[in-house]
Formats: structure tokens, C-alpha cells, sequence
């Protein structure tokens, strides 16, 4: 390795964040969500020549036009489209960091929230090889199959598993779903009914806010742009019926990039209720009283399977 090459730059070539550089991001995200600068200065409750100089600054340290004026009426320009999701990303990031819901544990990311004394989501990132250490098989067959698939939801090495999935296609009007398998946790734990009716519908919002909204997305989009795997140990309260009582729930989801027949992506995602999940400052919960018949049957099903090999 050359070994100027592991030398810091001078520090009169580093580019320095200006100190609001906050504000900034913030006006270029409001001016490019209302694309009126009289709307905008009212959300920001600042003033005009405050939001223009927030953009012109902003422009200037990127080195790209954000947006072009015609007759006073504002306009995004590609480049400014092609930095918005991470402007958006880094003012939720930013909230969500002060509130304290997002942190990380060794590197892997953990989530949390409390709404009121009854809702609670607390989600945390963990190794991949924790699958292989596990006494269910459903993960670590699902993983399995994935890999002798490459990924597709059709191939034969997927037909075993394949029931315990739920599928999603990423859409502009957010995440969609196509697939519930009847022995998947969401068909379990909602009916049949619902998880057809369902079909077709974005993923609902949960409580905490749109900045706690995108944390629960991330791993979604990660999946989606890494066309890789995922694991999450998740705690929350879930109702099976609408306006029903909130149940403690706590499971393992793996989240897999997938790939429908035509080769376009789908997100496979395969829930596994557990009450040893390892989320930092979490106990784990007691489902001794869990509904038995929303557990998973896969042991069963994977022996039959392989009575058929």
C-alpha cells in the first residue's frame, strides 16, 4: 500500500460542515416537498431570505443545482432528486437520535419506542450466524433454500419453506403486499380472511411518528438496495383483531432479497415467534400463554420433507 495514501488530508482540504448544516438540509427537504417558497418559509417558521440562503450554501458546498425557478414557481433538479431520500434519511436519523430510539449495539442497529404505557416496539440487528446456532429450523432452512435458489420464489429448493413466507414488492407508493403463505406468522395471527384482504395493500403505519416510521422501513430498503439478507430480533404488542387488546409478542424475522419469476425484486420476509430474542435492555418475554396455534408447525413440515428426499 502506498503510504501517503493512509494520510489524512490537510486541513484546508477537508470540506467542513458549516454549523447549520441542519437548517439546511431542512429548508432543501420542505422547499423540495412543497416546490413554493411562501409555503416552505411558513413550515420552517423562518423567513425567506433564510431559506434561499440555506439552498444557495447547500448548493454551493455540493457543487450541484437543486433547484431551477420558472416564472417564481421552483422546480427540482435530478441531481437535487438524487440527494433528497438521503436528506430525508439524515433529518429522521438526526430526530430519532436525539429522542434516543436509534442506536447501535456492536455496530448492528437497535430501535426502540414507547407510545403512552402500552405500546412498545424495540427491534435490534443481529448476526447472521446466529441462524446456524438456532434449535428452530425454519430460519436457517429458509436461508438455505434461499441460497440454493438464488433468491427465486419458483425454484424447487424454496417449496418446502416457501408457506411460511410474506412477500413485498417495493412500489412508489411504498412497500406492497403480494404473498402471505397460509402457514406464515401474519396468516396466523390475523386469519386467512385478513391476510387476503390484505393483499395488494401498502405495509400500515405504526405509532411513533414518520422519523420512527422510517427506522422501521430501513431494513426494508436495506435489503432492497444491498440484494442481501437480514436478521432482527423484534419486542412489541400486537393485536389480533381491530381495536383488539394488545398482545407481547417477540419473534426472529429474516429478511431475504428475492426474486419473482421475471427476475424483478421481491422482499421475502419469514417470522419466527421466540421468546429468546437479544435485544440490549430487553427481557425476554413469557409466552407460556401465547395462542398455541399460532406457533410454528415447521418441524413437522421439514420432516415429512425430508421423508420425501
Amino acid at each position: 500500500m502506498n503510504k501517503e495514501s493512509t494520510i489524512a488530508a490537510p486541513e484546508s482540504q477537508r470540506v467542513k460542515a458549516p454549523a447549520l448544516l441542519y437548517e439546511m438540509i431542512r429548508s432543501f427537504v420542505t422547499l423540495a416537498d412543497t416546490l413554493n417558497l411562501s409555503q416552505a418559509v411558513l413550515q420552517l417558521e423562518s423567513t425567506r431570505q433564510t431559506v434561499r440562503r440555506h439552498i444557495s450554501l447547500l448548493e454551493e458546498l455540493t457543487g450541484r443545482q437543486l433547484f431551477i425557478v420558472n416564472d417564481r414557481r421552483y422546480e427540482i433538479t435530478s441531481e437535487g432528486n438524487e440527494m433528497l431520500e438521503d436528506a430525508r434519511d439524515l433529518i429522521a436519523r438526526s430526530r430519532n437520535w436525539l429522542e434516543g430510539s436509534t442506536t447501535q449495539i456492536g455496530h448492528l442497529q437497535r430501535v426502540s419506542k414507547n407510545v403512552g404505557q402500552e405500546w412498545y416496539f424495540h427491534q435490534q440487528q443481529n448476526p447472521l450466524s446466529d441462524i446456524f446456532d438456532s434449535k428452530a429450523p425454519l430460519l436457517r432452512e429458509s436461508l438455505r433454500g434461499w441460497t440454493l435458489a438464488g433468491g427465486y420464489l419458483e425454484h424447487e429448493a424454496m417449496a418446502h419453506v416457501r408457506p411460511y413466507f410474506i412477500v413485498y414488492r417495493p412500489t412508489q407508493a411504498g412497500w406492497i403486499s403480494v404473498e402471505f403463505g397460509e402457514e406464515s406468522f401474519y396468516v396466523k395471527w390475523f386469519g386467512l380472511t385478513k391476510a387476503r384482504s390484505s393483499i395488494g395493500r401498502s405495509i400500515g403505519k405504526m405509532p411513533g411518528g414518520e422519523d420512527f416510521a422510517s427506522l422501521i422501513e430501513q431494513p426494508y430498503t436495506e435489503v432492497l438496495h444491498t440484494r442481501s439478507v437480514r436478521l432482527d430480533h423484534i419486542s412489541t404488542v400486537v393485536p389480533r383483531e381491530e381495536d383488539g387488546e394488545l398482545i407481547p409478542i417477540s419473534y426472529k424475522r429474516l429478511m431475504m432479497a428475492g426474486r419473482f419469476p421475471d427476475g424483478s425484486f421481491a422482499l421475502i420476509a419469514v417470522v419466527q415467534p421466540d421468546r429468546n430474542v437479544n435485544i440490549s435492555g430487553i427481557e425476554n418475554i413469557d409466552l407460556d400463554d401465547f395462542p398455541q396455534e399460532v406457533n410454528s408447525t415447521f418441524s413437522t413440515n421439514l420432516a415429512k420433507y425430508e421423508q420425501k428426499k
